[in-house]
């Protein structure tokens, strides 16, 4: 099962968008943290996705794939379900 960890704001429709989408896929795992409002989750996306700020941060694995639009984008090319699969 792949892993998916997703960092998320209140609020954001960019991150509901993200969440819906993924949890309509099989043989996921999706993880979502809250780091609107806590500096240390916050940092750590920061960190982890060589300075993304906005929100959501989307991992697949331990690949960053970066936000809303970049996840929606390789869905759109067919590419996401195979980055899926593959773990990352």
């Amino acid at each position: 099962m792949t892993k998916v960890t997703v960092y998320t704001t209140a609020f954001c429709p960019y991150c509901i968008r993200a969440l819906s989408l993924l949890r309509k896929k099989s043989n996921i795992a999706v993880q979502e943290i809250n780091a609107g409002f806590s500096m240390k989750k916050k940092s750590e996306m920061i960190q982890r996705s060589n300075g993304g700020r906005t929100f959501p941060q989307i991992f697949i694995g331990e690949t960053h794939i970066g936000g809303c639009d970049e996840m929606m984008a390789l869905e759109r090319a067919g590419k996401l379900d195979t980055i899926l699969a593959n773990g990352g």
